[in-house]
């Protein structure tokens, strides 16, 4: 048993927050970027799999995105996939079956490029930099619950993943960072409108999370009560993999519980909101514990920034 104390809970939404003391030490994450050449890129295919609305999988469609590998040490590297600019619908549409309040109002985002990993972090890849020189605050070597070097990473802190880029900036000499919303939103998209990337629906052939809930007609599937290695299901349009379940990811953001009082301005992130009992940051993409509605592209949550769960991990941006 882990000597690191975890914060459980069934479900993650808006009103259900885990609470830590507001004394923590904050690692900024908003600093100026760090100058740094573009990289050389190079482009992958890969195939997209969908489903209709009674959950039946379509013919896969071949896509391409470009990308380039930060090597991390003289095993592991990190593929950091172009995220093209554009302009997208943010939030859910009044039509959206089981849409929450924190998802509205809908409103038009647009977004500069950058790249985002093309997996969440590896137990492995986290390993890797845990194991570079300290920045701010240690690093465990092994937080994770779930074992494996090719499970996603997590029981890992809002304070510990920021460190993470900060290591892994300091090594690279790049900019690295957690995605804000609008960017997390805008890569999980990749360019659909339908509550999942994989259409009006969703199914546990393409992700990991209780499939034996569903969302529309589509038939139960398998809940496996555990992380899965990345990159076993069918990416979405960009090439990103685990955008729905498996983890819930940290986004650089502080929490807010609707769109209605801030401004999305090109996908920067957001601080904390003042007064807050607690620094509370933002959560996306739902994870292997959560039932469909918690997966879909618009689901947002909130947790504190220095707790723990094996259902949060992470992923990374560069601008």
């Amino acid at each position: 048993m882990k000597r690191r104390r975890f914060f459980q809970y069934t479900g993650l939404g808006g009103l259900s927050l885990v609470l830590a003391s507001r004394n923590s030490a904050i690692a900024s994450v908003l600093s100026n970027p760090m100058d740094s050449h573009r990289p050389g890129l190079e482009t992958f295919s890969f195939e997209v799999t969908t489903v209709n609305k009674a959950g039946k999988l379509q013919q896969p469609q071949t896509h391409t995105a470009k990308y380039f590998p930060e090597s991390l040490n003289s095993v592991e590297r990190l593929d950091m996939v172009e995220i093209t600019p554009g302009k997208f619908w943010m939030g859910s549409s009044r039509s959206e079956a089981q849409a929450k309040g924190s998802e509205f109002p809908r409103h038009r985002a647009k977004l500069s490029s950058f790249f985002l990993s093309k997996y969440p972090i590896t137990q492995a890849q986290w390993a890797a930099v845990a194991a570079l020189p300290k920045v701010h605050r240690e690093l465990s070597i092994d937080p994770s619950h779930f074992q494996g070097g090719n499970r996603p990473v997590e029981s890992v802190s809002w304070l510990e993943a920021t460190e993470f880029c900060q290591r892994l900036s300091q090594h690279t000499g790049r900019h690295y960072a957690l995605p804000s919303e609008t960017q997390w939103e805008y890569a999980c998209r990749a360019g659909t409108k339908s509550p999942f990337s994989t259409g009006e629906t969703i199914v546990s052939q393409l992700a990991d999370y209780r499939a034996n809930a569903t969302y529309k007609a589509e038939a139960p599937g398998e809940y496996r009560q555990t992380t899965m290695p990345v990159g076993k299901f069918s990416p979405n349009g960009f090439g990103l993999h685990d955008m729905h379940g498996n983890v819930w990811e940290w986004c650089v953001d502080g929490w807010h519980q609707n769109y209605r009082s801030i401004s999305v301005n090109n996908g920067r992130g957001r601080r904390p909101a003042a007064g807050s009992l607690a620094h509370l940051r933002t959560i996306r993409g739902g994870s292997w514990l959560d039932a469909p509605d918690k997966v879909r592209s618009a689901s947002r949550s909130g947790y504190a920034e220095t707790a723990l769960n094996r259902t949060i991990g992470f992923r990374v941006m560069m601008a």
